[in-house]
């Protein structure tokens, strides 16, 4: 059998609030699946995404942007891993 690849996507991004909804913001950030907040600065929060596509994080993207008091959310970096599954069951990064 063909060995299976499996792409996992992790981005940055950074999130602008309105300062009254800083606060409400990080709430429904730290409840969202797949997101990561790694710091919070005058209303800008830096986050990670964790998915298995482009689109996925695009669609976590869209949410966050949709949360009240979001200015802008914007992608900043994209990387993507490529593990690979012989059929021994070994798992080994491309």
């Amino acid at each position: 059998m063909p060995d299976r690849a499996t792409r996992h996507h992790i981005s940055s991004a950074v999130v602008a609030t309105m300062p009254a909804f800083t606060a409400s913001v990080g709430c429904a950030l730290a409840n969202m699946a797949s997101i990561e907040v790694h710091g919070v600065e005058n209303g800008k929060f830096i986050i990670v995404i964790e998915g298995s596509s482009t689109g996925e994080l695009g669609t976590a993207l869209t949410s966050i942007s949709l949360l009240e008091g979001v200015i802008a959310a914007n992608m900043v970096f994209e990387h993507v891993e490529e593990e690979t599954q012989d059929d021994d069951r070994r798992v080994q990064q491309a």
